[in-house]
């Protein structure tokens, strides 16, 4: 009876291989099936963004913010809270968000079909709830192109970089 069934499970096992592959080589895939200038202009337009997010931050432009984030937005804290777009913007708004100096590097776009995700180094200098959130980040920023064709922040986590010598 094993003898028999054996054989089954291999063919299910390869089967599953088979999809799992054709479904990463659809993913990695994805950036170099558009045309080079077409990733050229949707970089442009998301280096864009991140630079308008980055003034709506440094600006305290709740409106700014709030054109950049779709309605379903949420977005991860350093510290692991949760935000929806209205706590987002509410917080800049009202100025239990504020940050004075905000220097963006090592970005790096990634673009997958309708979807861009954006990973970079931010040094801020600020307060959040009064509290100090100066140092630096390492986040992670998600786009999707709606059905009219404009990019929108699905999503966004950041975590703290620890430096040496610093304690939890």
């Amino acid at each position: 009876m094993a003898v028999k069934s054996f054989p089954r499970i291999v063919l299910v096992a390869g089967l599953l291989a088979s999809l799992v592959l054709a479904a990463e080589s659809r993913c990695e895939g994805a950036p170099s099936t558009l045309p080079r200038a077409q990733r050229h202009e949707v970089r442009h337009e998301i280096d864009h963004m991140e630079e308008s997010w980055r003034a709506a931050m440094l600006g305290k432009d709740g409106n700014a913010l709030e054109g950049l984030l779709s309605e379903d937005y949420t977005g991860i804290t350093a510290d692991g809270a949760i935000q929806t777009k209205d706590q987002a913007v509410g917080n800049l708004r009202s100025g239990a968000l504020k940050v004075s100096a905000l220097n963006i590097s090592d970005r790096k776009v990634r673009i997958y079909g309708s979807t861009a995700v954006v990973t970079s180094l931010a040094e801020i200098t600020g307060t959040r709830d009064g509290r100090e959130m100066t140092g630096r980040y390492r986040y992670t920023r998600v786009y999707v192109r709606n059905p009219q064709g404009q990019w929108k922040i699905v999503s966004f986590e950041a975590s703290r970089i620890q430096e040496p010598g610093e304690h939890k």
